[in-house]
């Protein structure tokens, strides 16, 4: 399969909108940006064995490919518009080629994202994507602007992905839904549509909740403390791994895709609401404090040490 022949296949695939004055089979895509918006940017790359594991379905890939993206846009409370796309194959098939778009053109129609451009090399099989979006300038949510006395809230579970990597390894059977969260994480993008002006900071957990938070206490000057007995926990991860067995996994794990964010207090039955309203569940999992770092409490209020902080490119085995 030729590479134009690949090419025209992803553009013969690829949905348009309105404001994509030129998209895939130029030099360059031509869009329109709205008055009154901030251009929001975020990109990813996904490579094999380090971002999902090497027998991982295409389409499942390409869902994954474009969700990590999404859930970018998703903690800035921006709304999705267009993503251009970059594939390194080893060679080019047309079935895999085929599997891999029915999982993100799927996702990207479901959140009305237009394909506009991208690129196509031989290689050791990599994904890249670079999402664009569209936010108010006073509407967007930023690692900086956590407050101390802050609620602090996760949407979702947390330790579902890692927990299916974790029982993938020991080659223990692994419950569907568990491996469902770490191939097909859903982006929170409604979430964070119903948090605009509603949150003060936010972030996608995306390395593990003590990492991310990490980054938004750094930028926002403040502390916090976890409570381990609020972290919102799955009936499938519960009955595959024992409480204290799991709480690393929900803190440093990673590849859950939640939203962690911060809010007033006096916000509590309004963000309740909003995300009630978006089919999003959502727990209040601890408070930021004034004191720097991060202090994390078992259910009888003794502290706990996390045994890993997050997920580090360069210091942990890859998904094979």
């Amino acid at each position: 399969m030729p590479e134009f022949d690949l090419i025209a296949r992803i553009r013969e695939r690829a949905s348009l909108r309105a404001d994509v004055l030129l998209g895939i089979g130029d030099d360059a895509a031509l869009l329109r940006v709205p008055a009154g918006q901030l251009l929001v940017v975020s990109c990813d790359t996904l490579n094999a064995g380090v971002h999902f594991p090497l027998d991982t379905a295409p389409a499942d890939i390409g869902h994954k490919a474009l969700a990590v993206n999404l859930s970018d846009l998703a903690a800035m409370a921006a709304q999705p518009a267009w993503c251009t796309l970059s594939l390194s194959l080893p060679e080019a098939d047309a079935d895999w080629l085929n599997g891999f778009l029915d999982g993100f053109l799927a996702l990207a129609h479901a959140h009305g994202v237009a394909l506009v451009g991208g690129d196509t090399t031989r290689g050791p099989l990599s994904i890249g994507v670079t999402v664009h979006g569209f936010v108010p300038e006073a509407l967007a949510l930023r690692r900086a602007g956590a407050q101390a006395g802050d609620e602090l809230w996760l949407t979702g579970t947390l330790g579902d992905a890692a927990a299916a990597l974790t029982l993938r390894a020991a080659t223990t059977p692994v419950d569907p839904l568990l491996t469902a969260r770490l191939n097909r994480p859903t982006p929170r993008v409604a979430a964070g549509l119903a948090l605009r002006g509603l949150a003060h900071a936010g972030i996608d957990v995306s390395d593990g909740l003590l990492a991310d938070l990490g980054h938004v206490l750094a930028a926002s000057g403040v502390g916090a403390q976890i409570d381990l007995a609020r972290l919102p926990t799955s009936a499938a991860l519960a009955a595959a791994i024992g409480e204290s067995g799991r709480w690393p996994l929900q803190l440093g794990g990673g590849d859950d895709y939640e939203l962690c964010f911060t809010a007033a207090p006096e916000q509590h039955a309004a963000i309740v609401a909003a995300l009630a309203a978006v089919d999003t569940p959502v727990q209040v999992i601890g408070y930021i404090a004034a004191a720097p770092g991060v202090r994390v409490l078992a259910a009888d209020g003794s502290a706990y040490t996390p045994s890993q902080s997050g997920y580090q490119h360069f210091a942990k085995p890859h998904h094979e």
